[in-house]
């Protein structure tokens, strides 16, 4: 298979991002996107555009897919115009973070026209993968794996390969189980502080690489430090998706999750509050709030 020229269909906030540090690493990225504003700035990147998942499929035999919603990813791999119609073969590379019963329920669809699926979600913020901060947490067939695994390193820090299809996103909820609980931990130091009448600047200086420090307390210490959560990273509103995801998963185990439990009321109260379009470090507006700290 050709490693220097794939597809990527999905270029929101974190496609656009990886999609534009694949082309920086030297690989021809053929990329659609619904966005035509989406698509146009992809082409200012160095990237070409296609007019369908099945143009880009029909272009390339490498494709990620980076999309919002579980009707979506359906609509871009078995589609009437999705992948699964490409007469080419195919490694699919979904990085998004959905359901288990999705990535599986793709994996079979996409086996069924003797292609390959392999369930590869992201650990890491847009603005991470910007600069290529991410953690590929991949799996799937292991001859697939070899053959994608040196174009990881144009778009990420690390990977791995953790076996079967579906121990990737695995991986993803435990992930974001740690996010989720660290993020509003640090909203809740910040608020603290504040209530303290201490310097935030300082809180944030002296804890971000301390024994208490997390990497959301580098990352969402500062958007909570100015009090400026339109800078987003990711919103509450989707993290909100990921949090059910994670809960779904928990909950068919019949396995206890009491922090992360207690966490997602908070996202959920922030998002009934009208905060749901902001980063997700507002959930430090959310504990100031109940601090009665005023800024």
């Amino acid at each position: 298979m050709n490693t220097k020229k794939i597809g990527f269909i999905g270029l929101g906030i974190m496609g656009s991002a990886i999609s534009n540090n694949l082309l920086k690493s030297g690989l021809e990225v053929i990329g659609y996107d619904i966005s035509q504003t989406a698509l146009n700035q992809f082409k200012k990147n160095g990237g070409v555009t296609a007019s369908s998942p099945m143009d880009v499929a029909n272009q390339t035999n490498i494709i990620f897919t980076s999309l919002p919603t579980e009707n979506v990813i359906r609509e871009v791999i078995t589609g009437k115009e999705g992948i699964c119609s490409s007469k080419n073969n195919h490694i699919v590379l979904e990085l998004s973070t959905m359901p288990l019963r999705l990535k599986l329920e793709m994996h079979h669809a996409l086996q069924t026209h003797n292609k390959t699926f392999m369930d590869c979600p992201v650990s890491g913020t847009g603005a991470q993968a910007a600069t290529g901060d991410l953690i590929v947490f991949a799996s799937g067939d292991q001859d697939a794996y070899d053959i994608v695994k040196g174009i990881f390193p144009g778009m990420s820090k690390a990977n791995y390969h953790l076996g079967e299809c579906g121990n990737g996103s695995k991986m993803k909820f435990l992930a974001n189980l740690l996010v989720s609980i660290h993020n509003v931990a640090a909203g809740e130091v910040i608020a603290l502080a504040g209530k303290a009448g201490m310097h935030l600047p300082d809180v944030y200086d002296v804890l971000k690489d301390s024994a208490g420090g997390s990497k959301m307390f580098a990352i969402r210490g500062p958007l909570m430090v100015n009090n400026q959560y339109d800078q987003v990273t990711a919103t509450i509103d989707t993290f909100m998706k990921d949090l059910g995801i994670i809960s779904e998963f928990a909950n068919d185990l019949h396995c206890p999750t009491p922090l992360f439990d207690v966490t997602h009321q908070l996202y959920t109260a922030c998002q009934n509050q009208g905060k749901g379009s902001l980063d997700t470090a507002a959930v430090c507006l959310l504990l100031e709030e109940f601090a009665g700290v005023k800024r």
